[in-house]
């Protein structure tokens, strides 16, 4: 069986605890989330999420609809 898992990250605002938690239904809700993860102590507040199944532009709306913006992050 072929993995398809991807890896992104995204620069957000999602800042603290309370954003973590306004967050959370949306990315474990997404069908294809793996996992994820914010660096809340990043300046760039560093989503870094794995996904099978789905791509990029879905992970950007899941998280616009919880409220917050996000943006791809250049390697």
């Amino acid at each position: 069986m072929e993995n398809n898992t991807q890896n992104f990250q995204f620069k957000t605002n999602i800042n603290c605890g309370g954003c973590l938690t306004k967050v959370t239904p949306f990315l474990n809700d997404a069908e294809g989330v793996c996992n994820w993860e914010v660096d809340i102590d990043h300046k760039d507040k560093v989503l870094t999420i794995s996904t099978e199944g789905i791509g990029q532009q879905e992970v950007i709306e899941a998280v616009q609809k919880a409220g917050f913006k996000i943006e791809p992050l250049d390697s």
